[in-house]
């Protein structure tokens, strides 16, 4: 299915990308301190999906986020982000329920988060997202869905539906035992997921909380084994590797600067689902990826201003 000096081929369709999952507020320390002793925070705009949905309009191509927030202030705080960066929010829910948050410490490595949630797993599937799902290219999600009963039965009938229209699929295997539905095999549940889906971006610590610690490449023919098309482990200041089940290609850094590494990992899929969509092949595409991460990399926040994906290629030579 993927071949790394070739585009892939979609249908002429509304939306490029499709999210589904998260939409909450990151409260980020105002200094670099991973013990929680810093007294002040800054609220920012957060939530994996919905911070690759800003990214890829940034980028230069169109994607919409679904989510649920509350019906509170930190909702609304969320929803005119989205409506000012010229963002649909048809598919945004708000309910009476607290809007997720996550206390996060500002870091230059992995950051360490607190998670605080109620709204955000209140997800129903709608005629909203059945249009969607017919009327776009690829659909994307993360492990928080999946991880309350709720929202999962919402992704189950989406992956249904999403196969049926031939989307490809995106999915990052962020598993975090603090977000898990307690009694809950979240573990497992993942790992008869992964031949559901056509892509997979593992870091190394998602890849050890999944199968424990291993190489790399160890880890990348793990996911293979499982069933996945095509698996970009990201290695942090290592770069990457990335395999389509018969071929790996290793990937350097082209981060020159790390200011604070929140969001980075969702920069990295903005630029690559941009380069994607817009008929780069799957090796100009996944650089594209780790150009957008590098350039997210020199600020703090999940959103940086970035330039059009076209301009990566003169900043950052590719």
């Amino acid at each position: 299915m993927f071949n790394f000096n070739e585009t892939l081929s979609f249908d002429n369709k509304e939306l490029d990308v499709f999210t589904i999952g998260e939409l909450l507020v990151d409260m980020i320390s105002d200094d670099y301190d991973d013990n929680f002793n810093c007294n002040h925070y800054t609220k920012y705009f957060g939530g994996s999906p919905a911070n690759i949905s800003m990214n890829i309009n940034k980028l230069g191509s169109n994607s919409a986020i679904c989510a649920c927030v509350g019906n509170d202030s930190l909702g609304n705080f969320l929803v005119n982000s989205l409506r000012e960066r010229n963002i649909d929010t048809r598919y945004i829910s708000q309910v009476d329920k607290s809007t997720s948050m996550v206390l996060v410490s500002k870091s230059t490595s992995t950051p360490i988060p607190i998670f605080y949630r109620s709204a955000d797993f209140n997800l129903e599937y709608n005629e909203d997202i059945d249009y969607a799902l017919k009327n776009c290219k690829i659909f994307h999600f993360s492990c928080w869905p999946i991880s309350q009963a709720k929202s999962r039965k919402t992704i189950e009938k989406v992956l249904e539906e999403a196969r049926k229209n031939n989307i490809i699929i995106g999915f990052d295997p962020n598993y975090h035992p603090m977000i898990w539905e307690e009694g809950h095999d979240g573990i497992e549940y993942i790992k008869n997921l992964v031949s559901k889906v056509d892509i997979i971006k593992p870091s190394e610590v998602d890849a050890e909380r999944i199968f424990g610690e291993d190489t790399p490449e160890n880890q990348v023919k793990k996911f293979i084994n499982l069933g996945a098309k095509l698996v970009i482990m990201t290695l942090g200041k290592d770069g990457a590797i990335v395999s389509d089940g018969t071929e790996i290609l290793k990937f350097n850094t082209l981060a020159t600067e790390i200011v604070d590494t929140t969001g980075a990992g969702d920069a990295f899929w903005s630029g690559f689902y941009t380069g994607i969509t817009k008929s780069y092949t799957l090796k100009e595409s996944l650089n594209l990826g780790f150009a957008t991460s590098a350039f997210k990399l020199k600020h703090v926040g999940a959103i940086a201003n970035l330039p059009k994906i076209e301009e990566f290629e003169n900043i950052y030579n590719l």
